[in-house]
């Protein structure tokens, strides 16, 4: 169910946390309308290209245009997000029978040449294009422009503490993780890692830069 809260411990051993106090807050708001601004004109410029990609899904694989998904956000509260559908209707269910080709160590799913993903969902991924409908959820405030990549709920249940800590703050659809290193990284613990330095010296100017440096990466075609 959407929306509940699931366990989160009050006091993770080793959470990173924002210094600053009142300044931080007075920048998180900023943050906050920084992500309503951009992500509201960001829906309008690209909505002809949304549609696009949603009647490319349709017409190319069976299925709907749209994958939801369960995820966990700050606090432990859990939220349904939406994306381009880039794989085979019932891949969930096919990747418990994927474990054992996981290259990702930690809870995290991560696996090159994934059979699942349809040949237009191997396009979407390389340029990050599936992951616009996040935008709505930047707009409701579940997610931000620029946090830690939110988890599924499968993958939250197995948090070490250590892990736990990256969700400190509210996740988001783009992160150092997906500027820094995403390929090169089979390590969860090394991703968590890169998500606790963004916490501990996060700053607006933090965001702006990692903003740019994904729209690099999304014209690249190095998302994938």
């Amino acid at each position: 169910m959407s929306d509940a809260t699931l366990p989160l411990p009050n006091e993770t051993p080793g959470a990173p946390q924002l210094a600053g106090g009142r300044d931080v807050r007075a920048a998180m708001g900023l943050k906050r309308l920084m992500d309503i601004g951009l992500s509201a004109v960001l829906m309008v410029v690209l909505s002809p290209l949304f549609l696009a990609i949603a009647l490319l899904v349709k017409i190319t694989s069976a299925g709907p245009a749209f994958y939801g998904v369960d995820w966990v956000g700050q606090g432990g509260r859990r939220f349904r997000g939406y994306k381009f559908r880039t794989m085979i209707v019932g891949a969930d269910r096919q990747e418990a029978e994927l474990q054992s080709r996981n290259e990702m160590r930690g809870p995290a799913f991560k696996m090159e040449n994934d059979p699942r993903i349809t040949p237009l969902g191997r396009v979407l991924r390389r340029y990050s294009l599936d992951e616009f409908p996040q935008l709505w959820s930047v707009l409701k405030g579940d997610l931000s422009l620029v946090g830690p990549r939110p988890p599924r709920v499968h993958e939250y249940v197995r948090f070490t503490p250590f892990q736990m800590s990256k969700m400190a703050v509210k996740p988001g659809i783009t992160c150092l993780w997906q500027v820094e290193g995403r390929h090169r990284i089979n390590d969860f613990d090394e991703w968590v890692r890169l998500d606790i330095r963004y916490i501990e010296t996060w700053s607006l100017w933090l965001d702006i830069k990692i903003l740019f440096r994904t729209a690099g990466v999304v014209l690249r075609g190095t998302g994938a």
